[in-house]
C-alpha cells in the first residue's frame, strides 16, 4: 500500500505538495469515490485513481541523469522570477526527474537528477555520510595551519562543521586551489568554511558525488547513468547508517606537505608491467673459462656447407675448345658450318662480261635504248637590248555608231558621263509620232 499523493507524484502529474492540494480540493477519486483525507493508502495495481477525471498513469521506470551544471543556472525545475533553470538543459530527458541537492547560482559541476525518492534521501541526509568533493579556487594562498583548521572543522553560525578531507590541488600567482570533501549539506557550507579561515571563494566546482564522478562530461550537457553507476546508487539503500563513507581519521597535527597536490584523475590507471629482474654482473675473476661453462641446451644453428674453392688455371695450360673432352651426358648441338669466305685479289677478278653465267639463274634482258635524235644547229642572232622601256600606246577609240533615230552617238570627250547627244533626227521617244 502506497500513499495517494505519492502515487500521483509517481505518475508524473504533479509533485507531492501539489497532489495534497488536489486531494483537499476533492479533485482525486479512488474507485469512483472522492477522497479528501491526506495519508490515504492505495494499491496502484488494483485501485483505480483519477485526477479530474483522468486516470493516473503507472509509475515511470527508475531514471538517473548526470548533468554538468554551468554557472548562471538555478537548481530548480521552475523559477517564478524568470531566471534560467536546469530544466532548459534537460531537453533530451522525457521523464519527470528532480535534482538531488542543490548547487549555487555561481557554482558549477556534477548534479544528479532522479525520480527515485529513496536514493535521493540517502544521498542528501548527513547521517548516511555520502561524500561530495569540490574543487575550490581561493583568493590568496592557504597556509598549512588553515588547511588543518578546515580538516578539524570550523565554527559556523549553525554549529561546528564535521571533519573534512582537505588537500592542496594547485597554486597560482595570487590564488590557490584546494580539494575539499564533505558529507554534510548545510547552506553555503563550502563558502562559509573558507570565509571562516580568512579567504574568499573565487570559483567552486563539484567533481564527485558519492559513487559518481564528473569525468569528461562537457559543460551544459547531460547523460543517463550507466548500469554500474545505477547499481552503485541502489547499493546505498542496503548499507547501514553511517557506513556509506568511511573517512580516515585526521589528526589535528597531521603534517601537511608544502608541495601543492593535483586532483586525482578519474581515469583508471594503466596496468603497469612486471619489472624485469635486475642484471647480475659477476666479477671477471669469478667467471669460469669458456671450456668449463655448461653447454647450452639450445640446439646449435646448422651451418651451411662451404662452397668449393674456384680453381683458376693458367692461360697456357688451358686446351683449345676443339680438343677438350666432351661431356657424354650433355646433348650435342651441331652447328651449321659457315661457308668459307673467298677473297680474291683485284688483278685475278675477271670482267663481268667474261664471267661464266649460272645456268640456273634466269636471263634478264635489258630494253634497248631509243636512238638519239640529232637536231641541226640553228644560228642564234643576238638582239640588241633596248635600255628604254617601250611606250604603251593607247587603245584606239571605237568607231562611231548610229542610233535608232539616225543620229550618231559619239563617245563624250571632256563631258560628264551619263549624257546623251542627239546629232540630228527625231528623239527616240518621238519615233511613233506623226507630224
Amino acid at each position: 500500500m502506497i500513499r495517494l499523493q505519492k502515487v500521483i507524484a509517481a505518475g508524473g502529474l504533479a509533485s507531492r505538495r501539489t497532489a495534497e492540494t488536489m486531494i483537499r480540493n476533492g479533485e482525486v477519486t479512488v474507485n469512483g469515490k472522492v477522497v479528501r483525507v491526506l495519508g490515504t493508502c492505495v494499491d496502484p495495481l488494483t485501485d483505480h485513481v483519477k485526477v479530474n477525471g483522468r486516470h493516473v498513469r503507472p509509475a515511470e521506470p527508475e531514471t538517473f541523469v548526470l548533468l554538468h551544471k554551468p554557472v548562471g543556472y538555478v537548481t530548480t525545475m521552475r523559477d517564478p522570477h524568470g531566471r534560467r533553470t536546469i530544466a532548459d538543459l534537460l531537453a533530451s530527458v522525457k521523464m519527470r526527474v528532480f535534482p538531488v541537492g542543490r548547487l549555487d547560482y555561481d557554482a558549477e559541476g556534477l548534479l544528479l537528477l532522479t525520480n527515485n525518492g529513496m536514493v535521493a534521501q540517502m544521498c542528501l541526509h548527513p547521517r548516511y555520510h555520502v561524500p561530495k568533493t569540490y574543487l575550490v579556487k581561493v583568493s590568496g594562498l592557504c597556509t598549512n595551519e588553515e588547511i588543518r583548521a578546515l580538516q578539524d572543522g570550523v565554527a559556523l553560525d549553525d554549529g561546528l562543521t564535521a571533519p573534512a578531507v582537505v588537500r592542496k590541488s594547485g597554486k597560482a600567482r595570487v590564488n590557490s586551489w584546494i580539494e575539499l570533501t564533505i558529507h554534510e549539506g548545510k547552506k553555503h557550507q563550502v563558502k562559509r568554511m573558507v570565509e571562516a579561515v580568512g579567504h574568499r571563494v573565487v570559483r567552486i566546482k563539484r567533481i564527485r558525488f558519492g559513487p559518481l564522478v564528473l569525468g569528461d562530461l562537457r559543460v551544459g550537457t547531460c547523460r543517463f547513468a550507466t548500469d554500474a553507476e545505477a547499481n552503485a546508487l541502489r547499493s546505498l539503500l542496503r548499507q547501514p547508517v553511517g557506513a556509506a563513507f568511511h573517512r580516515p581519521a585526521v589528526a589535528s597535527r597531521a603534517p601537511v606537505s608544502p608541495r601543492p597536490m593535483r586532483p586525482q584523475s578519474t581515469v583508471p590507471p594503466v596496468r603497469a608491467r612486471k619489472p624485469a629482474p635486475p642484471v647480475r654482473r659477476a666479477s671477471q675473476a669469478s667467471v669460469a673459462p669458456r671450456s668449463e661453462r655448461p653447454q647450452s641446451t639450445v640446439p646449435p644453428v646448422r651451418a651451411r656447407k662451404p662452397a668449393p674453392p674456384v680453381r683458376r688455371a693458367s692461360r697456357a695450360s688451358v686446351a683449345p675448345r676443339s680438343e677438350r673432352p666432351r661431356n657424354p651426358m650433355s646433348p650435342v648441338r651441331a652447328r651449321k658450318p659457315a661457308p668459307p669466305v673467298r677473297r680474291a685479289s683485284r688483278a685475278s677478278v675477271a670482267p663481268r662480261s667474261e664471267r661464266p653465267r649460272n645456268p640456273e639463274s634466269p636471263v634478264r634482258t635489258r630494253k634497248p635504248a631509243p636512238p638519239a635524235r640529232r637536231v641541226s644547229p640553228v644560228p642564234v642572232v643576238a638582239r640588241p637590248q633596248n635600255p628604254v622601256p617601250p611606250v604603251h600606246t593607247r587603245k584606239p577609240a571605237p568607231p562611231a555608231r548610229r542610233n535608232a533615230g539616225g543620229g550618231r552617238h559619239r563617245p563624250p570627250s571632256g563631258r560628264p558621263s551619263g549624257t546623251r547627244q542627239v546629232v540630228r533626227g527625231r528623239r527616240p521617244h518621238d519615233r511613233g509620232r506623226t507630224r
